[in-house]
């Protein structure tokens, strides 16, 4: 399976992690509506979504990661996949890049060089390169934490190309939930037996869902 391709992907689902709406409805009994109270009120609703949305995907990522020994860490299926540490690099240069002034500057930065984001060299160590997981990571959080809904339809850059904010958080979320599940998905294969689920495990279907029901059902 080739993973270069990355633009375009499906959006991995968080079965145990549910998002439920945090803002009371603005058809309450007895109260109209303000069009521009909705939005207001739809696009923090967005962004606290967004946020708890990306901690998701990193946690995900973060806990396949940790299954692994360096060898496992570094080792790629075919000379024209990916490994672990590949979607490392390629995302710690992706946040670095489209987080940094996201506001302000074009998202794909002149001093970034995606194509080595691709290779492996000496100084590519798991300690480095997961060191520059967590740095990129962190801009993300330091970019998006700020933001108010007033900005969701902020005209934002990447590579010329315009995006309102949401398209580009979601354009992101896209991307980072598709190469996390390219890890989960090395990991996996390299421990067999050894992996430890995380998501809902095998035949325990049933299981969750009556945890869910009475977590969350109606009383």
């Amino acid at each position: 399976m080739r993973y270069h391709s990355c633009r375009a992907a499906p959006r991995l689902t968080h079965p145990w992690r549910p998002s439920p709406p945090s803002h009371p409805s603005h058809r309450a009994a007895g109260r109209s509506v303000n069009p521009k109270e909705a939005i207001l009120d739809l696009g923090s609703h967005f962004l606290e979504n967004s946020r708890r949305e990306f901690r998701g995907v990193k946690a995900l990522a973060d806990k396949a990661i940790a299954q692994l020994d360096d060898a496992q860490f570094f080792a790629a299926p075919d000379a024209e996949s990916n490994s672990v540490a590949i979607n490392v690099k390629h995302v710690a240069g992706n946040l670095r890049s489209r987080w940094t002034d996201f506001l302000t500057t074009d998202g794909e930065k002149p001093d970034r060089h995606r194509d080595t984001e691709f290779e492996i060299g000496p100084e590519d160590t798991r300690a480095a390169l997961q060191q520059r997981w967590e740095a990129g990571w962190a801009v993300l959080f330091a970019a998006l934490e700020p933001l108010s809904p007033a900005e969701c339809l902020r005209t934002v850059l990447i590579r010329g190309e315009p995006h309102t904010v949401v398209q580009a958080v979601q354009r992101q979320l896209t991307h980072y939930g598709y190469h996390a599940g390219q890890i989960v998905f090395l990991a996996k294969q390299h421990r067999v037996a050894a992996w430890n689920t995380l998501s809902v495990p095998r035949r325990q279907s049933a299981e969750f869902n009556a945890r869910m029901q009475e977590k969350f059902g109606k009383k």
